[in-house]
C-alpha cells in the first residue's frame, strides 16, 4: 500500500529470565498509515512498551526479537546494526518514558539535545546551537533553559525537553511512550496540546503508548488493546471507548477517571497470571468465560468494519434480551397500560438502570424480564433461550430478583440459615454439607456473620440493612448470571443504603454477573450505571450510556428529569 509507514507481522519478543524465558509479546500484528495517530492501551505489564523497544531495535542483546517490522516496505529486522542505525532516531524517534533516568544529571540540556545533533547529522557547533534553540523553541522552551541541568526543569518541562531530542532528526515516526506519567493537570494538557500541534504541523506519523485512556482519547484515531502481550481488540478509537467489545477493554475503561466522571473506579479483579496453555490468555479474569476458552485460543478476527476482537464469543455477548414487551392492567373498569412495546438489551457484566418516576412502568417491565409477569405481547430472551414462568429463575446461573421491602422478601419466621439455603432446598442442590458451606460463603460475601448465634436468629429480628442483605446473599446462592434488584434501597437510611450499594457494586464487580437496577434516584442511577433506560407512562422514551444520558439527553422528558436532579 502506498500510503502505509508501518507494517508488523507476527512480531514476538521474549525476555531472557527463568526457565524458557517471558514472553512479552505473543505474535502481534498491526500496520500504521503515514501521517496517522495510532494507540496502544492496557496494563502495566501487557506489553506495550516492549513493541516501541522491538521496533526501534533497542532490545538487549539477550532478548529475542521475531517476526517482522516493514518499515516503508523494508523489514528492519533483518538489517545488521549499522543499517538499522541509518533508520534509528532519523526515520523513527522514541520519546522514553522515564524523564529523569533518561536525561544526563551531568550535562546541560542544550548540550544533551547537541549531542544527538551532532552524532545524527553531523552538525558543526554553530549549526547545532542554533538547532538547539530552534528546536527548544518549538517545544514551547525559551532558549535560555538550554543552559540548566535537567534537576533544574519542572516535570513537564523535562518531558518537552526529551521531544525535542526525539524530533531532532526529524523523523517521519514518533513512538510516544506514556507521555505524561506523573505530571500535574496543567502540564499534562500542555503536553498533550503539544503532541497534537507537533504531529499536524509536521505531518508525522505518531505512536502513543499509555494506560492512561484519557490520553489515548485525546491524541489518538485507532488503538490496539493490548494485555499480557496479545492484541484483545483493535478498531478506532472513539469506537472502541464508547462501545467496547470486549471484557478487558470494558474494564479499563470503567478504572478510567475521564471516561467515568460519576462512577466510583473498580479495577479489574485479579492480575494476568500467564497465558492458559493454548486458551484464552484473559481467562483468569474474564466475566463470561466459557469452560472450552480454557483449551480454545481465541484468534484476532473482524467483527465489523475496520474493528477486530479476539473473544471465542465474538465479544461481549447480549445476556438478555426483551423485545416490543407490552402489559396493561384493568382497574376499576378502567386499562392502565403499564409497558408499552418495550425493547431493552442487557450485556454481559454490565449494569443497566431502569429511570423514571414511580408509577412509569419499571417494575412491571423487570417482572416480565424475570418472568415473574407474562408479556401480553413481545418476548424475553435469556442466553438465547425463552424466558416462560421461573424456568430462568428456578436455576443455577440464571436470573434472580431482590425486591424493594426487604421484610416482605424473606419470610421472618425463618432463621437467617434457613432464608438463604432455601433455594438449594427446594431445588435439591448439593448435598446438606454443600449447601450449609455456600450458605456462609455468601453470607461472608454480603459481610455477615456466620456464627451460630447469627445463623438461627429469625428473620423477623434483623434491621433493615441485615435483611436486605440476606436477601442478597439468598439470590447469590444461585450463582446468577443477571440480578433484577428493584429499588432495593429506597426503605434503607442513607449510611445503610450507602454500605449496600457500594456492597452490591463490589460482589457485582468481582463476581462479573450483570444488573438489572431499577431505581427514581438520578443520582443513584448516575453512579452505578452503564446503560441507562428512562422509562414514562409505560414507554422507553431514552437510552444509552451513562454518560450520553446524563450529560446530554435527547427526549424532552429525559431532560425535565436531569434538570431535577
Amino acid at each position: 500500500m502506498k500510503n502505509q509507514l508501518l507494517e508488523v507481522r507476527d512480531l514476538s519478543v521474549v525476555y531472557p529470565l527463568g526457565e524458557g524465558g517471558i514472553t512479552a509479546l505473543d505474535s502481534i500484528s498491526f500496520s500504521m498509515e503515514k501521517e496517522s495517530v495510532l494507540g496502544i492501551v492496557g496494563e502495566s505489564g501487557s506489553g506495550k512498551t516492549s513493541v516501541a523497544m522491538a521496533i526501534m531495535g533497542l532490545l538487549d542483546k539477550k532478548t529475542k526479537a521475531a517476526g517482522e517490522i516493514c518499515y516503508e516496505g523494508i523489514d528492519l529486522q533483518v538489517l545488521s546494526h549499522k543499517e538499522r542505525n541509518a533508520y534509528r532516531w532519523k526515520e523513527m524517534a522514541l520519546v522514553f518514558q522515564n524523564h529523569l533516568d533518561v536525561l544526563n544529571p551531568l550535562l546541560t540540556i542544550a548540550e544533551q539535545i547537541a549531542e544527538g545533533l551532532r552524532k545524527e547529522n553531523g552538525k558543526v557547533e554553530k549549526e547545532s546551537k542554533k538547532k538547539v534553540g530552534e528546536l527548544l523553541e518549538l517545544v514551547g522552551l525559551d532558549s535560555y533553559w538550554g543552559q540548566c541541568y535537567p534537576h533544574q526543569l519542572s516535570g513537564g518541562m523535562r518531558q518537552r525537553v526529551l521531544i525535542a531530542m526525539a524530533l531532532a532528526g526529524e523523523p517521519k515516526l514518533l513512538l510516544v511512550d506514556e507521555p505524561t506519567t506523573a505530571l500535574d493537570g496543567v502540564s499534562k494538557k500542555e503536553i498533550l496540546s503539544l503532541l497534537k500541534k507537533l504531529q499536524k504541523s509536521k505531518k508525522i506519523s505518531m505512536m502513543v503508548i499509555s494506560h492512561d485512556i484519557g490520553v489515548i482519547q485525546e491524541l489518538t484515531s485507532k488503538v490496539l488493546v493490548l494485555y499480557d502481550g496479545v492484541v484483545l481488540e483493535e478498531g478506532y478509537t472513539k469506537e472502541i471507548l464508547y462501545n467496547p467489545m470486549h471484557t478487558y477493554t470494558r474494564g479499563l475503561i470503567h478504572a478510567s477517571l475521564e471516561l467515568n466522571p460519576y462512577q466510583d473506579l473498580w479495577g479489574i479483579p485479579g492480575e494476568a497470571e500467564g497465558k492458559e496453555k493454548g486458551g484464552c490468555t484473559f481467562y483468569g479474569r474474564c466475566t463470561q468465560k466459557l469452560e472450552s476458552c480454557k483449551e480454545n485460543k481465541p484468534l484476532l478476527k473482524y467483527a465489523s468494519l475496520e474493528r477486530k476482537v479476539a473473544c471465542n464469543q465474538g465479544g461481549i455477548v447480549t445476556l438478555l434480551e426483551g423485545r416490543s414487551l407490552s402489559k396493561s392492567f384493568s382497574y376499576q373498569g378502567r386499562t392502565i397500560k403499564a409497558c408499552i412495546d418495550c425493547s431493552l438489551k442487557v450485556a454481559s457484566g454490565e449494569i443497566l438502570v431502569l429511570l423514571g418516576q414511580s408509577g412509569s412502568g419499571k417494575t412491571t417491565l423487570a417482572s416480565i424480564l424475570s418472568g415473574h409477569l407474562k408479556a401480553e405481547e413481545g418476548e424475553v430472551f435469556f442466553q438465547g433461550f425463552s424466558v416462560e414462568g421461573n424456568n430462568m429463575t428456578a436455576r443455577k446461573e440464571g436470573i434472580q430478583m431482590i425486591f424493594q421491602d426487604p421484610f416482605s422478601a424473606t419470610n421472618g419466621n425463618f432463621t437467617v440459615a434457613q432464608a438463604v439455603q432455601e433455594p438449594l432446598h427446594i431445588l435439591k442442590l448439593g448435598t446438606e454439607q454443600e449447601r450449609e458451606q455456600r450458605m456462609k460463603d455468601c453470607l461472608r460475601e454480603v459481610q455477615l456473620s456466620v456464627e451460630d448465634h447469627f445463623l438461627n436468629r429469625k428473620c423477623a429480628n434483623l434491621s433493615g440493612g441485615q435483611r436486605q442483605r440476606v436477601a442478597i446473599a439468598r439470590s447469590l446462592i444461585m450463582e446468577p448470571k443477571l440480578l433484577i434488584a428493584d429499588e432495593i434501597s429506597s426503605m434503607l437510611d442513607p449510611s445503610t443504603k450507602a454500605n449496600t450499594l457500594r456492597l452490591l457494586k463490589g460482589l457485582q464487580n468481582s463476581r462479573g454477573f450483570a444488573m438489572v437496577y431499577i431505581t427514581h434516584d438520578i443520582l443513584l442511577a448516575r453512579k452505578i450505571a452503564d446503560q441507562v433506560y428512562i422509562m414514562h407512562e409505560g414507554k422507553v422514551v431514552e437510552k444509552g450510556s451513562c454518560l450520553e444520558v446524563f450529560d446530554h439527553p435527547k427526549s424532552e422528558y429525559g431532560k425535565l428529569l436531569m434538570s431535577c436532579k
